[in-house]
Order: structure tokens, then sequence, then C-alpha cells
């Protein structure tokens, strides 16, 4: 099923006419690195709090909130993007080792991030010592595991 979308979106006329404009796909990177700067910015602020660095003056609860719109604005900027980016080689995607673990990490990435982190985010900070700090490093560990496999994809394929 997803091998013949891929092949649907690789034969539309439209994403063929996208591949001749060369610009298209680099500004289409651009966006993607610009949406990547604001989601890792948002992530690794509150990740820093949690691990008890970083903006320590202020309540991690209050971090989280404030840097929430950024994360989900981010975030959306980078599905759009990546998307964008998925159709114009969509094949190449499809039989990717590096493509098919980057969503693999990337889904529980997601779920950890958008549903296990905010909870966690309001929980009075000095239960969270040693949970927080580790809370904090599988965040980072997690999305390090989506933006890496991401950046070899075209070097290993």
């Amino acid at each position: 099923m997803l091998l013949s979308l891929a092949q649907a979106v690789d034969a539309s006329a439209f994403i063929h006419q996208m591949r001749d404009i060369a610009i298209i796909g680099a500004l289409i990177n651009v966006a993607h690195l610009l949406a990547l700067a604001v989601f890792a910015g948002a992530l690794v602020v509150v990740d820093l709090r949690f691990m008890g660095a970083g903006l320590t003056r202020e309540p991690l609860g209050e971090i989280a909130v404030q840097a929430r719109p950024w994360l989900i604005g981010g975030f959306w900027a980078l599905v759009v993007t990546g998307l964008g980016q998925l159709a114009l080689q969509p094949i190449k995607e499809y039989y990717s080792d590096m493509f098919n673990f980057k969503m693999k990490v990337m889904l529980v990435a997601i779920i950890f991030t958008f549903f296990v982190r905010p909870r966690l985010a309001q929980v009075d900070e000095t239960r969270l010592r040693l949970w927080g700090k580790l809370v904090g490093l599988a965040s980072l560990t997690l999305w390090a595991g989506v933006a890496i496999p991401a950046r070899l994809i075209g070097l290993v394929g």
C-alpha cells in the first residue's frame, strides 16, 4: 500500500514540475531547517530544565507552558516541510532503511514529547530529581535518534 502511494506521488505531473524547478527543493530544505531550529530550541530549553540546567530560576512547568506553542508550531512546520521533502523523492525514501528507522523512532518521540513529557513537567520539581534528568535525557536521545538518521538518508540510502 505504501509503495503504491509512493509510486503514485512519484509519477504525479505536479511532482515532476516541482523537481524541474531546482530552487523548490532548496527552499523546502531551508524551511525544514528553520522549523527544526524552532522545534529543537523549544525542546532543548525544557529538556535542559528537566535535567536541572538552563533556566533554573524559572519553574519547569512555566517554562514548558511558554515553550509549548513554539514546540507545536515548529513540529507542524516540520511535518509540512518534511512531507514536501518526501514528495520530491518518495521512492528513494520508501526503500531507505534510515528513513524507515527514523520514522519508527519519530513515532516513539512524538508520543513521549506530546503525551508523557507535558504531564511530567507539571509534577512538583522536588519529586523529579532523578526522573527529571532521565526524562530530559530520554527526550534528547529520542529526537537525536530522529535527526541523525535523517541526515544519513542521503549518505547511506
